[in-house]
């Protein structure tokens, strides 16, 4: 009952029609869209930004001083503002970047720099490949060793672990927020205070929680966080990177050429300040800016009830697939809001593909974190369902009897 009066106290209908996506039909049905945690779909007022932008404002930033630039440029900046009011920080901090991926790359290789030999850089088994490779590849240039947080038989992370992996040659500690394959919800808090205590940096990929809960980098005292807008009802090719003010300063650009320059000779060139030192050439404008209606679009929603939604939701279909048999869970029962799963002898993309010529869509594979589920889980591939404030409990009911239809086909083969 609790769901229906969170549904009417959100208003789902209304905020469904806001998605014109959602009236497609797939296969002749109705779309149920379950794959939120690859890229979420966009409400009017974030489609109408990028069309008005490009009707009515475009030019380049920072370059010209006629009035299409100046409104270019106060709509870029206002953006920003608003970025950084979401997640609390301050608007010098907030870097853009194209995505999760970028920020995490820029941050590798421009702390790189200050790293030694031997020294030591801590992740763990539910990383995205964003936060494994870069780190990877760039630790075999300077011989520093890459270690890795175990997790527990739930899909927790191993705390104990992680303490007797942190010691004084430990320099970065980056980790995700939220997993995008078990959905665990890893305590920030608690890890800050050992990072800090040992007086490594922080850095969190938030790129599964910034739309699911309110995040705010004071009380989380992250050094670092990243994230994308496409993740969080934004436009793609949008990404940020928040990093503490004397941090960025004292940090080299990743990027060099036009924008990031205060003063350039033909021997010396002298850096921008914050945060354009860090956005070299035209950034994406039309695309921050539509970041910046999705905040107001999460804004007008209330992040709080977001988040109480979504866990209902959630806790639904957990629920519903736990009652089946043939169904192996993936990850802690305290999540987010995305299930993994495999339905027994049956191929993950089997799955996805039947489920599909019912018109509804969920992601199948090894998600991005290959390390995760080959070699942790020990599985070829999953299956993910992972939801938003725009799904229902009838799509949910929906799904798990177009499950029967997956059994009914591999039972007549």
């Amino acid at each position: 009952m609790k769901m229906e009066i969170l549904a009417k106290q959100l208003d789902i209908e209304k905020i469904r029609r806001d998605f014109p996506i959602l009236r497609r039909k797939i296969n002749g049905n109705n779309l149920i869209y379950f794959d939120s945690a690859a890229t979420s779909q966009r409400p009017k007022t974030v489609i109408e930004s990028i069309k008005k932008f490009f009707e009515n404002n475009n030019a380049n930033i920072h370059r010209g001083i006629h009035k299409l630039a100046e409104e270019s440029a106060f709509l870029y900046e206002e953006a920003r503002q608003k970025i950084a009011s979401f997640i609390n920080a301050d608007t010098e901090e907030i870097i853009f970047t194209k995505n999760t991926t970028e920020s995490l790359n820029l941050l590798a290789y421009s702390l790189f720099k200050d790293l030694k030999e031997n020294d030591e850089i801590i992740i763990s088994e539910m990383e995205h490949h964003s936060n494994i490779v870069p780190w990877q590849q760039l630790a075999k240039l300077k011989s520093i060793k890459l270690n890795f947080i175990k997790i527990d038989k739930e899909g927790n992370l191993d705390l104990n672990h992680f303490k007797d992996l942190l010691n004084k040659k430990t320099k970065i500690v980056s980790l995700t927020h939220v997993s995008n394959v078990l959905g665990t919800i890893n305590p920030i808090k608690e890890i800050s205070k050992l990072v800090h205590n040992n007086n490594s940096l922080l850095i969190l990929d938030c790129a599964q929680s910034i739309s699911h809960m309110k995040i705010d980098v004071k009380e989380l005292n992250t050094d670092f966080l990243v994230f994308s807008g496409h993740k969080m009802y934004g436009s793609t090719g949008i990404g940020v990177l928040y990093g503490k003010k004397h941090l960025l300063e004292n940090m080299n650009p990743f990027l060099y050429g036009g924008d990031m320059i205060k003063n350039v000779t033909f021997k010396e060139t002298d850096f921008n300040s914050l945060p354009w030192k860090f956005e070299a050439g035209t950034p994406p404008i039309a695309e921050a800016i539509s970041l910046g209606i999705a905040i107001d679009y999460l804004n007008y929603l209330g992040m709080e009830n977001i988040e109480e939604y979504e866990k209902y939701l959630t806790d639904y279909l957990y629920k519903q697939l736990s009652k089946q048999k043939d169904i192996r869970l993936y990850g802690p029962k305290n999540r987010s809001s995305l299930i993994s799963f495999n339905l027994s002898n049956i191929h993950a993309h089997d799955v996805a593909s039947i489920l599909d010529s019912e018109g509804i869509a969920i992601r199948a594979g090894h998600m991005c974190a290959m390390p995760l589920v080959r070699e942790i889980l020990k599985e070829p591939a999953l299956c993910r369902a992972s939801l938003s404030f725009y799904n229902t409990k009838e799509e949910i009911d929906k799904f798990i009897l177009s499950l029967n239809k997956v059994r009914l086909v591999f039972k007549n083969e």
